[in-house]
């Protein structure tokens, strides 16, 4: 396993295990902290997890814009919790075209994923 980021909203900070995360300092309602993005790499594998509001067309947004960072769609994992927010795992195989560091990917989704939500 290579490493991990976590991604809030506003805080980027590195643990030594090569992971990071962004976190939100913020003390207000639930939905403020949301979306949640985790990526993992793992030989060419790539696991994202993505805890965000749920909205119509997240799932498909999200895919579509792993299949554009040269990531190749492999399974993923939709489940609803409470009737507010999605938790969203998608498997993906990296590409040979596959350039980007872990904290890339999770900046590149989070990019998409606020111009969406």
């Amino acid at each position: 396993m290579e490493s991990v980021v976590f991604v809030k909203k506003t805080q980027l900070f590195a643990n030594e295990d090569n992971s990071s995360s962004v976190e939100n300092n913020s003390s207000g309602p639930f939905d403020e902290t949301l979306p949640e993005i985790e990526a993992r790499f793992c030989d060419n594998n790539v696991m994202i997890r993505i805890h965000c509001e749920k909205r119509k067309g997240v799932v498909e947004k999200t895919i579509a814009e792993v299949e554009k960072l040269q990531l190749k769609f492999i399974n993923s994992s939709v489940l609803t919790f409470g009737g507010c927010a999605l938790d969203v795992t998608i498997i993906a195989q990296m590409e040979v075209e596959f350039s980007l560091s872990v904290k890339e990917l999770v900046k590149n989704l989070r990019s998409a994923l606020d111009m969406f939500m």
